[in-house]
């Protein structure tokens, strides 16, 4: 287990303090993992109602983020994945009360129920008005199921701002209970999970995976869902988590929704935005009204990756609640307003096409051949440069030289003619730049501008002119870049090819022979690259660590040089 704490024993308490230190709004109760709003006293004497909630830890953000003016008046921590006592639960119902009384938001879970419902009688029976709303958003679980309930999930976070807004504004603790107790009625949530998670305390997952399988329909307290299945796209665990939703609510074309996309604690925003994007426009498919979405950790099992989905009814009335501002640090600062059309984009500038009377590159011309024998040599060691750019780097290069030879095969037909080679390099450094990012992109975007403008300053591509187009390229590869021969990079295959080529040509070799022997250099200068010490690009990080690997960068250069080698001689 690897966990940046410090002791299992006191996690919720080191967690609790950081909180309360990097929001002064927020204080804790001496002695207690109670987060309290620091003016909670003065306005329950104001006669606003109180809002508490809580549970085990490990729901980050959840609950203590949610304490602020607007949301919750304290919020009140178990251990990790434990309810917190009675009495704990009781500590921080005498803490925030004032004359218009408690509200305890709980999820169901046994033991919530419990010790939040046994806190509530104790403290009406000290004379202190308190209410007790249950959330029970898991549409995973059957309503009337042989089982203790359906489960209070994300959707909960709901509840807290909707119930938090009308408290704010003024209203009795009976009708706070009420916009809670709504609110809740009108949700359901469901979640599918990538992986499991470890409890601290535990030190292990709760369940295991294997490297295609993902959990569906389960709670937030690490524990399996309701079905284990095979791994599928973004779309797909959408589409099935809404019709789950969609049809326990009984939602219909034209309802209104709020959606709320939540990380269980492991996944990365680049997958929230897709799973959200996709929901929007599933949802709007079925003609379902999505009037306000958020994406983001709202209440998590730890680093469990995986997501769930809420969906809650909304009428104007709700809206106004879910608007209405507040302190509570973890609720986002934007109002949950989508495009009106979900995915909508400025068109981008459009490419001049090419004049209709320009002659274009012919199939079976030999630059051609040369070129698509270069693409098709990088889709072939995807996988191997994959593979040694995350020995060394961060495994980007093989999908990048693939992505250039794929845009370049779409675009080559529109290329201009091998009449015109300086041309064709134009074309293709147009086509690498605007396809390829990273560092690959630019490096191999200038190595062909340099090429062209060098044919063109000659006016001449014989092997003579093509030789010094070369070395004009890796000169320009230096020059962007930064690198010079020893800092392993491709430099250091390049640069060797380059003086090869122009050695072979000077002592009276053709045009196949000084092509061999630059390919054969560059495979040389690429091998040489294991024993150097990195000084430039991704590999620099990690120093010494590096010994032993070939470049990348530098392996892919000897390869296509080699495939330009082998079909200039077939």
């Amino acid at each position: 287990m690897k966990k940046l704490i410090n002791d299992v024993a006191h996690v919720v308490p080191d967690m609790l303090a950081g909180l309360a230190a990097l929001h002064p709004h927020l204080s804790l109760l001496q002695g207690k993992n109670i987060v309290l709003r620091a003016d909670a006293r003065e306005a329950a004497a104001h006669g606003e109602v109180a809002l508490i909630s809580g549970g085990g830890a490990g729901h980050e953000p959840a609950h203590g983020g949610y304490v602020g003016a607007g949301m919750l008046s304290a919020a009140v921590a178990g251990e990790v994945f434990t309810s917190p006592s009675t009495d704990a639960v009781l500590d921080a119902i005498r803490a925030v009360a004032g004359p218009a009384g408690v509200l305890l938001i709980v999820k169901n879970y046994t033991g919530d129920r419990l010790n939040f419902g046994l806190a509530a009688e104790i403290a009406r029976a000290q004379g202190i008005a308190v209410e007790m709303v249950v959330v029970a958003d898991d549409v995973a679980l059957s309503a009337h199921g042989d089982h203790a309930g359906r489960r209070g999930l994300a959707g909960t976070v709901l509840v807290h701002k909707i119930a938090g807004a009308a408290a704010a504004r003024g209203a009795s603790l009976a009708d706070v209970a009420q916009a809670a107790r709504e609110a809740a009625a009108a949700m359901g949530t469901m979640g599918v999970a990538l992986t499991p998670c470890t409890v601290p305390a535990a030190g292990k997952p709760g369940f295991t995976l294997g490297e295609s399988e993902i959990e569906w329909g389960l709670g937030i307290h690490g524990e399996a869902g309701i079905e284990r299945g095979v791994l599928v796209s973004a779309t797909e665990a959408v589409a099935r988590l809404l019709l789950q939703i969609a049809g326990d609510l009984r939602l219909e074309s034209g309802d209104r929704v709020a959606l709320l996309v939540n990380n269980l604690g492991g996944t990365p925003a680049s997958e929230l935005d897709i799973v959200a994007g996709a929901a929007l426009k599933l949802l709007a498919q079925r003609g379902i009204r999505v009037e306000r979405a958020w994406a983001g950790t709202f209440l998590s099992a730890l680093e469990m990756s995986g997501i769930s989905l809420t969906l809650l009814r909304v009428d104007d009335q709700r809206l106004a609640l879910l608007d209405a501002a507040t302190q509570a640090p973890a609720w986002p600062s934007t109002g949950g307003r989508i495009a009106a059309t979900a995915g909508a984009a400025v068109q981008a500038a459009p490419v001049p096409p090419p004049s209709a009377h320009t002659e274009r590159l012919s199939r079976d011309a030999q630059l051609r051949r040369v070129i698509d024998a270069v693409c098709a040599c990088l889709e072939q060691a995807e996988p191997v440069l994959t593979d040694m750019d995350q020995k060394v780097g961060d495994g980007d290069l093989g999908i990048s030289m693939a992505r250039a030879a794929q845009g370049i095969r779409e675009e080559i037909g529109n290329w201009p003619s091998e009449k015109d080679p300086a041309a064709v390099l134009r074309a293709m450094s147009s086509t690498v730049r605007r396809v390829v990012g990273g560092t690959s992109g630019p490096l191999y975007a200038i190595m062909l501008m340099r090429a062209a403008a060098s044919l063109e300053q000659q006016g001449r591509a014989d092997a003579a002119g093509w030789a010094a187009a070369f070395s004009e390229a890796v000169a320009g590869v230096m020059e962007l870049g930064g690198a010079k021969a020893g800092d392993r990079t491709m430099v250091d295959a390049l640069l060797p090819a380059a003086a090869a080529m122009q050695a072979s040509l000077s002592s009276s070799a053709d045009a196949n022979a000084a092509v061999a022997a630059a390919a054969t250099a560059a495979a040389e200068g690429a091998s040489a690259t294991a024993a150097m010490v990195p000084r430039r690009g991704r590999s620099s990080y990690i120093g010494q660590r590096a010994l032993g690997h070939p470049d990348p960068g530098a392996h892919a250069a000897a390869l296509w040089l080699a495939s330009v080698r082998d079909t200039l001689k077939a």
